[in-house]
C-alpha cells in the first residue's frame, strides 16, 4: 500500500505541471488548503487522523471512491475501515430501496462515534443525493452529517472537504446537472495492477424501473484522447488490466455531434485503448443489448486483450414485459444478439442481469425469461427482485405483483440460473487459462486468487509475488462461480 500510495503522490506532482484544465488545477490547490487544516487538527489531538470511504453500488461508484479516498490520503488521514474514525464518508447508490435503508442504518450507527469525537466530520455523497426526498430526509432527521453532494459535482470533494473542516453548519451542495467532465485528479487504486476508466456518464435510456438517467444526468462522453492519456499513464504506473466504465458504453460517443474530430464508436475506442503499451487486458461494463454492434463483436474476436466476457443485461425474456420496461428490444431480439454473439465468439462467457417481480409479471412472463436463460446458457445472471423506485414510470404503474407471487417466480428462476452456470463451468475443465492474480487466497494462504479472462474466480496454490502477474493455470475442479487449478 505504501509503494501505491506513493505512485498516486506522484501523479499528483505530474498533474500540476501537466493538466491544463483549470477545474483540476483548482483541486490540487485545495488539497493543499486541506492538508494544512489536517495537520493543525493533528497537532491539537496528538496522533493521526483516520478516515473511511464506505462505497454502495457499482464500479462506476468504486471508482469514485478512489478518488475520494485518494484526496483523504493526501490531505493527511489514515485510511481505516472502520467507521469510528475521524472523516467517513458515503457513496451512496439509489438503484434499488434496500440500498437507501443500508445507507440510513448505518449513518445512525455512525452518529454513536461522533458524540464521543467532537472532531469527527460525516458525509454522504452519491446517486441517493440527486433525489431530493432523501436529502429532505438527511436535513430533518441527521442533522449530525457535516457535508452533502452529488453525482455532477465529485470533483469538487477537495473543495468541499476543505470547506467542512472550516465550519460547524451542514454543507450542501447538489446540482442537478452538469456539461463538465472533470477526471484529472488523483486517484488511489486498490489494486496497482488493474483499473476502472471512466469513458462516459450518465443515460439516455429511460428504462422505466431505473432511476440512473434522473440521479446521474443526460449521456456525456469523454475526449477519446483524454482516455487514451490515462490510460497511458496508468501502463505506466504498472496497470494490466482496463475496464472500460460507462451507464451504457455502446453509446459512446453519440453525444459528439457529427463533424466532431472526436467522434468515435465504442468498437473503435476499445481497439484503440488495446494499442496501449503495456495494457494486457481491457473489460468493459455495461453494454445494453440494443446498441450492440456488429462492429463491437467483430473487434472483440480480432483482439485477444479484449476480455472473454460479455455482461448482457436481460432484464426479462417477455416481449411485453421489455416493452413495458422500455428496453427497446424483444425476446428474439436478444435471442438473436446472443446466438451472434456465440456463433463469433465462442469462447465469450455471457453474463446477465434479470430483474424478477416488474408489475404485471406474471407466471408465464416468468417462463419466457426462463426460456431466455436455458436457450442463451448464460455463464452467471445476477438476478434481482424488483424494487420500487420513487421518481420512476414504474413505480406508478397499477398491478404491482404479491410479494409472495415474486418470491415463488424468484426461486424457480434462481435454481434454473444456478444450474445453466454450474454446467457451463464444466467446459473449462482441463483447460489452461491466463489468470491476473489479485490476492492471496481469504481462507488458504498457501493458495492465491485471481481472475480468468471470463471474469470467473481461480484459486491455485502459489506464493504472494504472483500478485499482478499474468500466470497460466490448468483448471482442474469447477464449482460454478469460482474454479481451482494448479499452475501450468
Amino acid at each position: 500500500m505504501a509503494s501505491e500510495k506513493a505512485n498516486n503522490i506522484s501523479i499528483l506532482n505530474a498533474n500540476r505541471q501537466d493538466v491544463a484544465d483549470e477545474e483540476s488545477v483548482r483541486q490540487l490547490e485545495y488539497i493543499e488548503k486541506a492538508k494544512a487544516q489536517v495537520s493543525f487538527m493533528e497537532k491539537e489531538l496528538g496522533r493521526k487522523l483516520k478516515a473511511c470511504v464506505v462505497t454502495f453500488g457499482c464500479q462506476m461508484n468504486a471508482r469514485d471512491s478512489e478518488k475520494l479516498l485518494a484526496t483523504l490520503k493526501l490531505v493527511g488521514y489514515e485510511e481505516t475501515e472502520s467507521e469510528d474514525a475521524d472523516f467517513v464518508i458515503y457513496n451512496t447508490c439509489t438503484v434499488r430501496d434496500n440500498a437507501d435503508q443500508r445507507v440510513l442504518g448505518r449513518l445512525g450507527q455512525c452518529s454513536n462515534f461522533k458524540k464521543s469525537n467532537p472532531y469527527m466530520k460525516i458525509a454522504i455523497c452519491g446517486c441517493m443525493m440527486q433525489e431530493k426526498t432523501a436529502v429532505d430526509k438527511i436535513k430533518k432527521s441527521y442533522r449530525f452529517v457535516d457535508l452533502i453532494f452529488g453525482t455532477h459535482n465529485i470533483y469538487k470533494f477537495a473543495e468541499l472537504l476543505y470547506q467542512s473542516l472550516n465550519s460547524d453548519k451542514m454543507i450542501i451542495d447538489i446540482w442537478k446537472e452538469t456539461d463538465k467532465i472533470v477526471e484529472d485528479l488523483p486517484v488511489l487504486r486498490k489494486y496497482s495492477f488493474k483499473s476502472g476508466v471512466n469513458i462516459m456518464f450518465g443515460c439516455n435510456n429511460f428504462c422505466t424501473y431505473c432511476i440512473v438517467p434522473y440521479v446521474r444526468g443526460r449521456e456525456r462522453s469523454r475526449s477519446p484522447k483524454d482516455i487514451i492519456r490515462e490510460c497511458e499513464k496508468l501502463a505506466k504506473d504498472g496497470v494490466k488490466e482496463i475496464m472500460l466504465l460507462g451507464q451504457n458504453v455502446n453509446s459512446y460517443g453519440n453525444d459528439f455531434e457529427d463533424g466532431n474530430p472526436d467522434k468515435i464508436s465504442f468498437a473503435e475506442l476499445i481497439d484503440e485503448v488495446t494499442k496501449v503499451e503495456g495494457i494486457e487486458r481491457v473489460r468493459f461494463m455495461t453494454p445494453h443489448p440494443k446498441d450492440f454492434s456488429d462492429e463491437l463483436i467483430d473487434v472483440i474476436a480480432n483482439n485477444k486483450k479484449i476480455a472473454r466476457q460479455i455482461h448482457l443485461p436481460l432484464q426479462s425474456g417477455n416481449t411485453e414485459i421489455l416493452r413495458r420496461m422500455n428496453r427497446k428490444y424483444t425476446k428474439e431480439d436478444f435471442l438473436n444478439l446472443v446466438n451472434k454473439i456465440r456463433t463469433k465468439l465462442p469462447d465469450v462467457a455471457i453474463t446477465t442481469d434479470i430483474i424478477v417481480g416488474f408489475p404485471g409479471e406474471t407466471k408465464e412472463d416468468v417462463d419466457d425469461t426462463i426460456d431466455v436463460v436455458k436457450k442463451s446458457a448464460f455463464d452467471n445472471a445476477f438476478t434481482f427482485i424488483y424494487s420500487k423506485r420513487s421518481g420512476t414510470p414504474a413505480a406508478t404503474f397499477e398491478d404491482q405483483v404479491p410479494e409472495d407471487v415474486v418470491k415463488e417466480n424468484f426461486d424457480r428462476l434462481l435454481k434454473v440460473v444456478q444450474d445453466t452456470a454450474k454446467e457451463q463451468s464444466l467446459k473449462y475443465k482441463g483447460q489452461v487459462q491466463e489468470v491476473l492474480v489479485e490476492s492471496v487466497n481469504d481462507h488458504d494462504d498457501s493458495l492465491m486468487t485471481g481472475r480468468m479472462s471470463n471474469n470467473t474466480l481461480v484459486h491455485f496454490p502459489g506464493s504472494e509475488e504472483l500478485i499482478g502477474q499474468m500466470v497460466k493455470v490448468k483448471i482442474t475442479d469447477c464449482h460454478g462461480f469460482y474454479f481451482f487449478g494448479e499452475k501450468a
